[in-house]
């Protein structure tokens, strides 16, 4: 790895990861002045410029590949960590393997801590498996054929905390945060004052309880724009989001709003229980304050495919989509792609708040985290103001795996750390 590759990716990188935009947006040049040098000149002081370079995105590429176009996707896996991607024995939307890389050295300081820290390979091979059915993934689990589950379905949580040789562990505490999406493109969901009904009118411990009532300590309630008690939360305006819902006055208010009737088409994924659960509950109460709703139920590439179209829903688009939001985006709102107003180049739906992007952009330029929070304040207060999504509430994803699996990092599962003791 040399320091041009380092560059040609932090330049990739800062064309599509909004943490990677922010940071080149400050920047006058990258480069790399010898192989071991990279030399990074700001417009201004950037405090968070560690903070971009440090994001999990910005995994380095040997140039060659880090020049491809940024919107084209990589076909070749290549890189220089821990592990090696076998190309040869990988079976499309149904496994991945990963090898131990013997020429790669770990630093050999410091504590492993998710992607900080030396990345130390104990196990030779790692197989990644994709089972579609969830009770085929449990017994499966359970006869020893699989040794970790990454994301068990929560009905079936209780049944595996059961098996005491299995271990149940919410390691990924930047949780699940469900996510009802409009598209501001066209009616009804271009008014900002029938979005703000739609989101009055969704309980968050309501459409939790049915996604993961099964197992209640992982639900959080109360959610704005980032996980509750992170140092970016907090509770200005949350009371929005509480029930019991008096469904008469959203049925006057919606019409008020200048909601005439119009068909609302939803696209919902069957095929991960999760977000086809908060489907249902959510879409129900939209029937409720009187909206005409098409559901469409559809397998999660069908809604992928769906949602990049800008067409109006009689030309194969959508109104509304459900997912999840995860990771640092729910932390922070520099990576957080969904509270982004910059119109067409925003996520899917679109939207247009330039109020929110000025108060993203100071966020950036805050001295100290003080400042940092009383913006992220200010941010939930506009976004309950014109929200281009309703938060629909929040639950810990758990972890399972055999007891004879140790030192898993906190995170999403990654391979190296781990050791397998049977």
């Amino acid at each position: 790895m040399l320091a041009k590759d380092c560059v040609a990716t932090i330049q990739r990188f800062g064309k599509r990861d909004p943490m990677g935009q922010a940071l080149m947006a400050r920047t006058d040049e990258i480069t790399a002045p010898s192989d071991k040098v990279i030399r990074i000149r700001l417009k201004k002081p950037f405090a968070l410029t560690s903070y971009a370079l440090a994001q999990v995105y910005c995994a380095i590429m040997p140039e060659r590949i880090a020049k491809t176009d940024a919107f084209t996707q990589i076909t070749e896996a290549i890189g220089s960590g821990p592990f090696k991607y076998v190309a040869a024995e990988r079976i499309p939307g149904q496994r991945v393997v990963l090898e131990k890389n013997a020429a790669y050295v770990p630093r050999a300081d410091g504590k492993p801590s998710f992607n900080a820290g030396p990345k130390v390979a104990y196990i030779d091979r790692a197989v990644w498996t994709f089972i579609q059915d969830p009770a085929t993934a449990s017994v499966a689990l359970e006869n020893g054929e699989v040794d970790w589950w990454e994301n068990p379905t929560i009905d079936l949580v209780p049944h595996l905390k059961a098996n005491d040789k299995l271990t149940i562990a919410v390691k990924d505490r930047t949780g699940e945060i469900g996510c009802l999406r409009f598209n501001e493109l066209f009616p009804p969901f271009d008014k900002a004052e029938v979005r703000k009904v739609v989101l009055a009118a969704m309980d968050q411990k309501e459409v939790m309880q049915v996604v993961a009532g099964a197992v209640p300590d992982i639900i959080k309630t109360d959610v704005g724009l980032f996980v509750p008690g992170t140092p970016m939360a907090s509770d200005v305006g949350v009371e929005i989001t509480r029930g019991p819902k008096d469904l008469n006055k959203l049925k006057d208010a919606l019409k008020k709003a200048g909601y005439a009737g119009e068909k609302v088409v939803v696209l919902a994924a069957t095929t991960i229980p999760s977000i086809w659960q908060e489907a249902q509950v959510a879409t129900d109460t939209l029937q409720k304050i009187g909206m005409t709703v098409d559901l469409q139920a559809l397998e999660w590439g069908t809604v992928v495919q769906r949602r990049s179209s800008k067409e109006p829903v009689d030309k194969g688009g959508w109104n509304i989509f459900y997912t999840y939001l995860g990771g640092f985006g729910n932390i922070s709102p520099g990576p957080n792609i969904a509270i982004r107003g910059n119109g067409t180049s925003a996520w899917f739906g679109w939207p247009t708040d330039d109020k929110m992007e000025a108060l993203r952009n100071d966020w950036f330029e805050a001295p100290d985290v003080a400042t940092q929070q009383k913006i992220c304040r200010d941010m939930q207060v506009r976004f309950w103001e014109n929200p281009s999504y309703v938060p629909l509430g929040m639950y810990d994803l758990p972890n399972a795996f055999h007891k004879y699996l140790t030192d898993i990092h906190d995170g999403w599962p990654q391979m190296y750390g781990v050791k397998k003791n049977a």
